[in-house]
């Protein structure tokens, strides 16, 4: 789907779970809705991601980028990747959408 830039590396699923505070590597998000997705891990080939997805509920799961791929908001804009975005605390990025 090439959202995600070449240059990040995303540890593999399952090799942060002891991490208390893992770091959110990037941050995807619909410029026409208010859904974001923080990819904590991802597959080696990086199509199953775990991650803090923020939505109809804000929660820790897994999703694919098959499925984010056929994403759109309400003025049919596809997914896409924070540029600007650098890896976070998933603590730090609680407190930013939560207070």
């Amino acid at each position: 789907m090439g959202l995600i830039p070449k240059e990040h590396t995303i540890p593999t699923l399952y090799s942060t779970e002891e991490e208390k505070d893992p770091l959110c590597q990037v941050k995807l998000f619909t410029p026409d809705a208010q859904f974001i997705w923080y990819i904590i891990e991802m597959d080696e080939h990086q199509e199953l991601c775990f991650g803090y997805v923020i939505g109809l509920e804000n929660e820790l799961g897994y999703f694919t980028m098959h499925d984010l791929g056929s994403v759109r908001g309400a003025l049919n804009l596809a997914v896409e990747c924070d540029m600007s975005f650098t890896p976070t605390r998933l603590s730090q990025v609680k407190r930013v959408h939560h207070g």
